[in-house]
Formats: C-alpha cells, sequence, structure tokens
C-alpha cells in the first residue's frame, strides 16, 4: 500500500476473538506487524519484545495487532512459547494476532514476500510494520526480510515522530531521538510562525541556520508543547 492510502476495513479472527477492524481501532493510532509463521526463532523474539514493550506504545496511544497466515489454534499454542522467551507479561497476552489462513488480508495490504514460501508452498507474510493513524490512513510502512529481525526502539521512535509532527509544523531529522532539536517544515511561512495557531511554533523559538546558499531553509527549535496539559506531560524532556 502506498503511504496516505486508506487501509480498508476488514473482519478477522484474532487471538483475542472476532473484530471488525475499523471498530476495534476507534480513534487510536495503530500498529499492525505481520511474521512469516509461527513457531519460528526470530518470530519468537520479535512478539516476545513487542509484548515486553506493549506499556509503551499504550502510553502513546497506539493500539497494537499481530498477524501472520497461521490459524488462531496455532497462534494460541505458540503464545505458550512466547510467553516463556519473554518477561513479566500480564495474564492476558498485551495484544491480539490475526489468523489469516486465506491470506487475503495479506494480499489487500500488499504484506506477502513471493520469495518465501511456506510448508504449503504458498507465499508468507513479510516482516511488515504498518503504521495507521485514526482516519484510517496508512502513515508509514517498513518491510523486513525473513532474516532479519525488527526494532522496537526505532518502531517507537519514528512513532514518536509521527505524533509530534501530527500537531506541530515541525519535522525531524536523521538519528532524531525525543529531546533532540527539530526542524521547522519548509512549508512553514513566517506568517504562520508568528500565528496564535495550536500547530504553531512561536518565531522566538526558532533559529535559521546560515547556509552557503543564502537559502534559509534550515530552522531548528527546540519547541515541543502546545497548550494541551496532557499533551505537554507527556512529551515532557
Amino acid at each position: 500500500m502506498r503511504l496516505g492510502a486508506v487501509v480498508p476495513d476488514f473482519s478477522a479472527q484474532t487471538t483475542h476473538g472476532p473484530i471488525r477492524f475499523y471498530n476495534w481501532l476507534g480513534n487510536s493510532w495503530c500498529i499492525l506487524f505481520s511474521h512469516p509463521a509461527d513457531f519460528t526463532p526470530v518470530c519468537t523474539t520479535e512478539l516476545a519484545r513487542m509484548a515486553e514493550r506493549a506499556y509503551e506504545f499504550t502510553k502513546r496511544g497506539v493500539r497494537m495487532i499481530g498477524h501472520s497466515c497461521d490459524s488462531v489454534a496455532k497462534h494460541l499454542v505458540w503464545l505458550q512459547d512466547i510467553r516463556a522467551f519473554a518477561r513479566n507479561l500480564p495474564a492476558e497476552f498485551p495484544y491480539p494476532i490475526i489468523a489469516d489462513e486465506t491470506r487475503e488480508l495479506a494480499v489487500a495490504l500488499d504484506m506477502l514476500d513471493e520469495s518465501e514460501r511456506g510448508l504449503d508452498g504458498e507465499p508468507v507474510s513479510v516482516r511488515a510494520v504498518l503504521i495507521i493513524a485514526p482516519d484510517r490512513r496508512l502513515r508509514l510502512s517498513m518491510y523486513y526480510p525473513n532474516t532479519t529481525g525488527r526494532n522496537v526502539d526505532e518502531i517507537l521512535r519514528v512513532i514518536d515522530s509521527l505524533l509530534l509532527t501530527e500537531r506541530l509544523r515541525v519535522v525531524t531529522p536523521v538519528d532524531w531521538t525525543m529531546g533532540d532539536d527539530l526542524l521547522v517544515d519548509t512549508s512553514t511561512s513566517p506568517m504562520q510562525l508568528a500565528s496564535t495557531s495550536r500547530a504553531s511554533v512561536p518565531e522566538n523559538q526558532v533559529e535559521a541556520v546560515q547556509m552557503p546558499s543564502g537559502l534559509a531553509y534550515v530552522r531548528k527549535t527546540k519547541f515541543y508543547y502546545d497548550s494541551t496539559p496532557s499533551t505537554c506531560e507527556f512529551w515532557d524532556t
């Protein structure tokens, strides 16, 4: 799927019971992450770490849901292994895992790896990471090959960037992490900077970087806050 495309609604069987995706999502952000197959080593480490870090997604208001082309029954047995590999998980596993045995959802979301086949000879799902906004649009996608496990810190980093840039007229530079300098979006005019809009960075909080070209397109800021108390508390650096 292309970024900005609307993720279609779907019904699915999961380890937490049947869901209708839009109803399950509500007005939240969501991470949908697929894996090639149950009872495989890399997938076990990934889902265990995602479970251990589930509180990090929850405090950001991001719902989590896994996916593979295995059955619910197989998922439920495998969860015992994931629990054994993880540490200090709650009684209920912190996120559902979709059972997409027909591969219908994997096809719809373009998550199949044509170069990797399961025991049934059919393509398996890639290690996909899809970040979906409350408006149901795909905001970020990352695809990893079967051989390479994902980095949960990087996933949280890009979620932080998406949430922050959703409410402020800023962009995040290379290797950015929470608390680092932000950059003002080049589409933001001086008039917008001077406005009192919630999405604007105060003009006195912006520093222009002198470039040899003479063009003032690199503008730094350390401004993270808006007028919403709950948001200020979360983004406290």
